[in-house]
C-alpha cells in the first residue's frame, strides 16, 4: 500500500527530473512542507500539541502555557492604542491556541482577527477551536491590497523555506536534492555564485542558510501594511551570531515525536523542517521596504516587559512550571526572540522597554 510519505517522495521524484535532476533545497523545502495533501502541513498530521502521546511532533508557547498568550495579549493592546487600528493579523496559526488566547484576553478590543495559513488542515482545526468567537475571526488564503493593525506571527519564519550554501575547500557551493544510484533522495552540490551576508572567517568547510523567502516576506507585509505594527516571534540569532565560524554544520532540523534530527531528506512529509532565523535579515529587508525596526529582544526579555512575572503569581504551582520555560535561559527564554517593525513614526513597544537588542542586529 503506497502510504504518503511514499507518494510525496515520488511526487520529489518527478519534479527533480522535470527541473534537470536536481532541486534546490529550498524548492524541495516547500514541496515537503506544503505540498497540497502530501506535504507535512498540508497532509493531516496532528504536529502541535504537548507530549508524543497526543500524536503531535512539536510544542510551540502557545501550548505550553495559556500566559504565553495572555501576556503578548498586553503588547497587541498597546499597539493596536498606538497605531489606532482594531484589527489583528495572525500568521501561521497553528492550532488556532495563540488566537483563541488573544481573543479571551482583548475581547471587544479587537474588531476583527484574521488569520493567514497556508494549511488546508490546520484551518479547519482553527475554525473549530474558535467557533465561539463568531464573525470576528475570518481566514484569508492571500493577503488583501492593504492591511492595518498589529501582526503577530508565532513560528512562522523558521518554516520558511531556506537555501542552503555548502563551502568545500574554499569554494561556494548551493547544496540541493537529487537522486541517487539507489533511487533513495540524496545531497548534490553544485557551485554557485551566491554569498553569506557576511564572510565567514577560517578556511574550514561550512554548511549555512539564506533567508530569501523570509526576506521577501518581510518586503511583502511591508507592501501591505498600510497602518500597523507586526511582532515575530521564532527561535533564531543575529547576523554575527548566526553566522559564527563555529556554527559550521547550518542550523536546518526536523522535529517528529518531539524528537529532532537532522536528516531531511527521510521520512519526507512526515516530520516538520525548520531553519533559525536570521533577524538581521529580517530586519534590514522591513526596513529597506519602509518599516522601522521598533525592538529586538529575546522572548524571556519581551514576556518579562509585558507582565510574565505578575501573570505567573495568579497561577497554581502545577500551572507555573510550564509557563517559567518560557523565559528560562535553557528552554525558550535565550533561542526565542522577537522582532516588532512598524509604520509611521518609531516609538517603542513595553516588550523592549528594558533590554532592547536593536543594536546588536
Amino acid at each position: 500500500m503506497t502510504t504518503p510519505t511514499d507518494a510525496l517522495t515520488s511526487h520529489i521524484h518527478a519534479q527533480i527530473a522535470a527541473a534537470g535532476g536536481w532541486l534546490g533545497f529550498d524548492r524541495f523545502m516547500q514541496l515537503a512542507l506544503y505540498q497540497p495533501g502530501l506535504g507535512y502541513y498540508a497532509g493531516g498530521r496532528t504536529k502541535l500539541g504537548r507530549m508524543p502521546e497526543d500524536g503531535s511532533d512539536f510544542v510551540t508557547a502557545p501550548e505550553l502555557s495559556p500566559v504565553f498568550g495572555q501576556v503578548l495579549a498586553a503588547q497587541v493592546r498597546e499597539a493596536l492604542d498606538a497605531t489606532g487600528t482594531d484589527e489583528v493579523w495572525e500568521f501561521g496559526a497553528g492550532s488556532g491556541a495563540l488566537a483563541e488566547q488573544l481573543l479571551g484576553a482583548l475581547g471587544a478590543r479587537v474588531r476583527r482577527y484574521t488569520i493567514v495559513d497556508l494549511s488546508g488542515d490546520l484551518r479547519a482545526r482553527q475554525r473549530q477551536r474558535l467557533a465561539a468567537f463568531g464573525e470576528r475571526v475570518a481566514w484569508a488564503e492571500r493577503l488583501p491590497a492593504s492591511m492595518e493593525g498589529v501582526v503577530v506571527g508565532n513560528e512562522v519564519l523558521d518554516a520558511m523555506p531556506v537555501q542552503l550554501l555548502h563551502r568545500v575547500q574554499g569554494v561556494w557551493h548551493e547544496r540541493g536534492v537529487t537522486v541517487g544510484a539507489d533511487g533513495a533522495l540524496a545531497w548534490s552540490d553544485r557551485p554557485t555564485e551566491l554569498r553569506p551576508p557576511v564572510d565567514i572567517e577560517g578556511e574550514h568547510d561550512y554548511l549555512t542558510e539564506i533567508h530569501a523567502q523570509g526576506e521577501a516576506f518581510m518586503r511583502t507585509l511591508a507592501a501591505h501594511l498600510t497602518r500597523g505594527a507586526a511582532f515575530l516571534i521564532d527561535y533564531g540569532f543575529g547576523e554575527d551570531e548566526y553566522y559564527h565560524p563555529q556554527r559550521h554544520m547550518g542550523t536546518v532540523m526536523c522535529h517528529r515525536a518531539h524528537r529532532a534530527d537532522d536528516d531531511p531528506l527521510q521520512d519526507v512529509g512526515a516530520k516538520d523542517i525548520t531553519a533559525h532565523v536570521n533577524f538581521t535579515a529580517m530586519a534590514l529587508a522591513a526596513q529597506e521596504a519602509g518599516l522601522n525596526v521598533l525592538g529586538y529582544t529575546s522572548q524571556a526579555r519581551f514576556l518579562l516587559n509585558c507582565g510574565l512575572l505578575q501573570k505567573m503569581e495568579l497561577l497554581t504551582l502545577s500551572q507555573r512550571a510550564p509557563a517559567a520555560k518560557l523565559m528560562l535561559e535553557h528552554e525558550m527564554g535565550e533561542l526565542f526572540k522577537v522582532l516588532a517593525v512598524g509604520l509611521g513614526e518609531a516609538w517603542t513597544p513595553m516588550g523592549f522597554a528594558q533590554g532592547d537588542r536593536t543594536h546588536r542586529l
